[in-house]
């Protein structure tokens, strides 16, 4: 029991010592970062009048994030592009650069991700594909991309029956696809597909940050 002062010693202070270097040098390297423009002054402040990035998500964006978590997409697909020498994403356009600390800066929830079953999506809605591409990918990969092995997640559509004129927002199918509802039913997203849709077009790293730029 002497030696009790002596352990408990050891113990507060491997503690403290651990906290500091996890907690208190992480927050010293990231915690002050705040949004910036591209290029900054040679003070090391933000440009006046310039754009602010990483820029912050809409509402409907938003909305949309918490469908992605929901469908599980977090699980096959991450949001960060590895460096060149690191691995061939900015080869496969899944990012124009790397990203940094400072790119998640605006976020409540960051969903780094772990496995890449499928694509990085950093950038996703940087890449030529619009809403409508997004809805039938949705719906049913194959109809987009054969082979695939993603999930299609059909229940975040409605099959309906076409009353007068189709919805403007009907799922716009190829033609002879064997995925098109019956003739005089549409497929139309419901709310949750399309604020999971604006989160995937929200997702865009076309802006460059004082410590990683985009080499053109």
């Amino acid at each position: 029991m002497k030696n009790l002062p002596l352990l408990f010693c050891g113990i507060f202070f491997a503690l403290a010592f651990s906290f500091t270097g996890l907690v208190l040098s992480s927050n010293i390297q990231i915690g002050s970062l705040t949004q910036t423009t591209e290029t900054e002054d040679e003070n090391g402040n933000p440009m006046e009048g310039e754009t602010l990035y990483p820029l912050m998500a809409s509402g409907l964006a938003q909305q949309g994030k918490q469908v992605y978590i929901e469908m599980g997409c977090i699980y096959c697909h991450t949001q960060q592009v590895r460096r060149d020498g690191f691995g061939g994403d900015t080869g496969r356009n899944w990012g124009p650069r790397q990203t940094v600390a400072r790119d998640y800066i605006t976020q409540d929830r960051v969903l780094l991700g772990t496995m890449r079953t499928g694509p990085d999506l950093m950038h996703v809605g940087g890449r030529p594909l619009n809403a409508d591409w997004h809805h039938l990918h949705l719906y049913n990969p194959q109809i987009t991309s054969p082979g695939s092995n993603m999930a299609p997640f059909p229940f975040l559509y409605e099959t309906r029956k076409i009353e007068g004129a189709p919805a403007a927002n009907a799922l716009k199918f190829p033609p002879n696809s064997e995925f098109s509802p019956e003739a005089g039913y549409e497929v139309v997203p419901t709310r949750r597909a399309e604020a999971l849709v604006e989160y995937m077009l929200s997702l865009k790293l076309d802006y460059s940050l004082p410590e990683a730029q985009i080499v053109e």
